[in-house]
């Protein structure tokens, strides 16, 4: 008898753990089978709040940056510098300094975005130190080699630095905006919108100053100082968008600052549940 129950023990143990595998794996199937949410359409992207903004700002900001990449060491090749002519690869070594400002302004717009937490505000403030950066470029960056080099590295970083933010940063966030309804499927097509469209301005840019150029070297620096306070320009809603959120914020913590706490309030409450005739309240 003792065998024998033994033996049934083994069976419903068995039974059970068979049972639990098959639970295990239908469950496996059954979130194996539930169908993926359908990845976004073109114009549904275009509609998220902030893809035409950014990315109509990221046509300007690439049009000065790619113009600064193919023209910039036939620009300083053309110049006197302290009074003395450069070499070509003079040229080409001191070009590198505007990206060089460029990894400086990406590492810099990054962390400020991150750290206050609003990326149209970073861009457009850097856009627009971008425009009198490139003016005294034009004006003061033949004077001596110092200011060469200072004017390279500060412009580099004024228009690389947006540029390093929208291309990553905020390309991420709006192919995750509240709006999708945590639909991830969204990332690829915002991405390639903004870049698709800042690549259509690198187009455009080193064509118009190589027309622009033989007239006189003034004209290109009106394009790109123009383009970066166009870029500036088309991100204002957002930046009000993000100042508005920030006074909310800032309401919301101070109304919470102001409001008594529990503990405040208990004493008060001992004192009534103790007193009899409390100056607060009527009795009949």
């Amino acid at each position: 008898e003792e065998r024998k129950e033994g033996w049934q023990d083994a069976s419903v143990v068995k039974k059970n753990s068979v049972n639990a595998e098959t639970v295990s794996i239908h469950s496996v199937e059954n979130q194996m089978v539930e169908p993926q949410k359908k990845a976004i359409g073109i114009l549904g992207a275009f509609l998220i709040p902030g893809v035409i903004e950014y990315s109509l700002s990221y046509f300007f900001i690439k049009l000065v940056s790619y113009t600064f990449l193919f023209w910039l060491p036939f620009y300083i090749n053309t110049k006197k510098i302290g009074g003395v002519s450069v070499s070509d690869k003079e040229a080409d070594w001191l070009s590198t300094l505007f990206d060089v400002g460029g990894i400086i302004g990406g590492i810099t717009a990054g962390y400020v975005s991150d750290l206050v937490n609003a990326r149209a505000v970073t861009c457009t403030v850097m856009l627009y130190l971008a425009v009198p950066a490139l003016y005294c470029y034009r004006t003061y960056g033949s004077i001596n080699m110092a200011s060469t080099v200072v004017l390279l590295l500060v412009g580099g970083s004024f228009v690389y630095g947006p540029s390093a933010v929208i291309s990553t940063a905020v390309s991420s966030d709006l192919g995750t905006h509240k709006s999708l309804r945590n639909n991830q499927n969204a990332k690829a097509t915002v991405t390639a919108i903004i870049d698709g469209t800042g690549s259509f301005g690198a187009a455009i840019g080193p064509l118009l100053t190589g027309w622009l150029s033989e007239k006189n070297w003034n004209y290109p620096f009106y394009m790109l100082m123009g383009s970066c306070l166009m870029a500036a320009v088309l991100l204002t809603r957002l930046v009000v968008s993000e100042v508005l959120g920030w006074w909310r914020a800032c309401g919301k913590k101070k109304k919470r600052e102001e409001r008594p706490s529990s503990k405040t309030l208990a004493p008060a409450m001992e004192l009534c549940s103790c007193c009899h005739r409390c100056s607060s309240h009527s009795y009949n």
